[in-house]
């Protein structure tokens, strides 16, 4: 039967895009540089603060620029941390239920615990997650699968039985490795030269709240005769 979910965290439970957004336009506009179109920023949420920043900057991650752009955007980042963030529309409900039905939930993201720590507990979500698996509690992080297997490990569930909801390749990679059914989150970050039809996702959604009939149907499906 189904045991637990997992989600990762910018771009499928929660939306970051302008707070990242906001940072850039304050940086840009203290070096006097005219603002950038955001959609540039949030296609490249997913690819982490080099991706943004080369994106906004119109620069190669490997620019010599890049050191103290990522230094200074971090900062400011920890110091604002969840000014503009919020539950993508139905996450609420959706972890409401989960609790309810005792379908232990919890969050694997590339996000540094530094960030994902206090954004959770910004959001109200500290306490309700079962688990929560940073690259800096693992050796390697998504694709791989060793950090959906850790979440699996603190929450005592079965990988087989689990579902992982994310909006990147990597994440349905890692859960596919994992052995998980994988969920693609089509609202999420996804960049326009992305096709998530070849990801091979088990199911994709393009809103947080078709999630729940298609855990029910399958929690339904899992479920032995007694």
């Amino acid at each position: 039967m189904l045991t637990s979910v997992l989600f990762d965290l910018d771009g499928t439970l929660i939306d970051t895009a302008d707070d990242f957004m906001a940072i850039v336009c304050a940086m840009r506009s203290e070096a006097g540089l005219t603002a950038v179109d955001d959609a540039l920023v949030r296609n490249r949420v997913s690819d982490g603060s080099a991706g943004m920043l080369a994106a906004a900057y119109a620069i190669e991650a490997d620019d010599p620029q890049m050191k103290d752009l990522r230094s200074e955007f971090l900062l400011r980042y920890e110091r604002d941390l969840a000014a503009h963030a919020r539950l993508y529309p139905g996450v609420a409900e959706l972890l409401a239920w989960l609790e309810a039905e005792n379908l232990p939930w919890g969050v694997v993201t590339n996000k540094l615990s530094r960030f994902s720590t206090p954004l959770l507990e910004a959001m109200g979500l500290g306490n309700r997650c079962c688990s929560l698996v940073c690259p800096d509690h693992v050796i390697q992080g998504k694709p791989h699968p060793e950090s959906l297997l850790k979440a699996c490990r603190d929450m005592r569930t079965d990988p087989q039985h689990s579902v992982f909801v994310g909006d990147h390749l990597r994440d349905i990679q890692a859960g596919r490795a994992a052995g998980m059914a994988t969920v693609a989150a089509l609202y999420g970050y996804i960049p326009p030269d992305q096709n998530p039809a070849s990801w091979q996702a088990t199911y994709s959604i393009q809103s947080p709240a078709e999630l729940r009939p298609w855990l029910q149907t399958r929690r339904i499906q899992e479920t032995p005769d007694v």
